[in-house]
């Protein structure tokens, strides 16, 4: 039944031969489950939009997290940017938005993210998110995947702004030892260390010695952690409490920064 209506609503959008008005496309709330994923969980719908409106009520960010059953043969970073911008994610201004993307049937994957959030949601971090999704998605547990990964988008910025989003939302699964363990990573920071401490050996403890054994530590630990499953936390305070829900975006923009997967 519900594919009937998503076929219905993909066709009232302009779906012509593998051709899709992307720009025809508007919000149904912070999230717009346009793949019909969600329609088994209203619940999860729910949380996630008194989530994001928590994340903006706390941190002036906004959240739009997208399903679609099919990209039609066009790039995901093309597809989300289009959105992203048509729909003005995040306020005029400070631009401060980002926008979730799944595509269903492509098993693929975006996080958009604005001009204003780079420094805080940059590239690689984008991309641990996605993979963190990976384990949920390919159990097309859909909501779970997404939850977890608004509530670590939203740690981050919080964290960085110094506030706490106090609309935490309920996770039943973690992911995979290979998909959570940036092993990469893992590798390059050791690698980094012995040549810290071996360019530091020779004098010993004190003076550069000491800091260059404390500098590629801190180095290391930065990196590990980046790779939590939405466990940052957040200080300060400045939490959530009720409104009127989802207001529309700002008019925010976007240049293409973020991160691209798949499933």
């Amino acid at each position: 039944m519900h594919r009937w209506l998503r076929l219905g609503l993909w066709l009232a959008l302009g779906v012509s031969a593998g051709a899709v008005d992307w720009k025809a496309l508007t919000p149904e709330g912070y999230v717009s489950d346009f793949a019909g994923v969600l329609a088994s969980q209203p619940e999860v719908k729910a949380r996630l939009e008194v989530y994001c409106e928590a994340v903006e009520r706390s941190t002036g960010a906004q959240m739009a997290v997208v399903t679609i059953p099919s990209l039609e043969g066009e790039p995901i970073e093309d597809v989300a940017n289009t959105i992203f911008r048509n729909w003005g994610v995040g306020k005029k201004g400070s631009d401060e938005g980002i926008l979730m993307l799944l595509a269903v049937e492509d098993r693929r994957t975006r996080l958009e993210v604005g001009y204003g959030l780079e420094p805080i949601l940059p590239d690689g971090l984008a991309g641990g998110v996605l993979r963190e999704m990976r384990p949920a998605l390919r159990e097309q547990n859909y909501g779970e995947a997404l939850m977890a990964a608004a509530q670590t988008i939203g740690d981050a910025i919080a964290h960085a702004k110094n506030v706490a989003v106090t609309a935490p939302l309920p996770r039943t699964m973690r992911p995979t030892v290979s998909d959570s363990i940036p092993w990469p990573i893992i590798f390059g920071g050791i690698l980094l260390l012995f040549w810290f401490l071996r360019g530091a050996g020779g004098r010993g403890y004190s003076g550069r010695g000491a800091s260059g054994g404390f500098l590629p530590g801190l180095l290391l630990g930065g990196m590990l952690g980046r790779s939590t499953w939405g466990g940052r936390g957040s200080g300060g305070f400045g939490g959530f409490d009720s409104g009127d829900g989802f207001g529309g975006f700002g008019g925010g923009d976007s240049g293409g920064g973020g991160a691209s997967g798949d499933w």
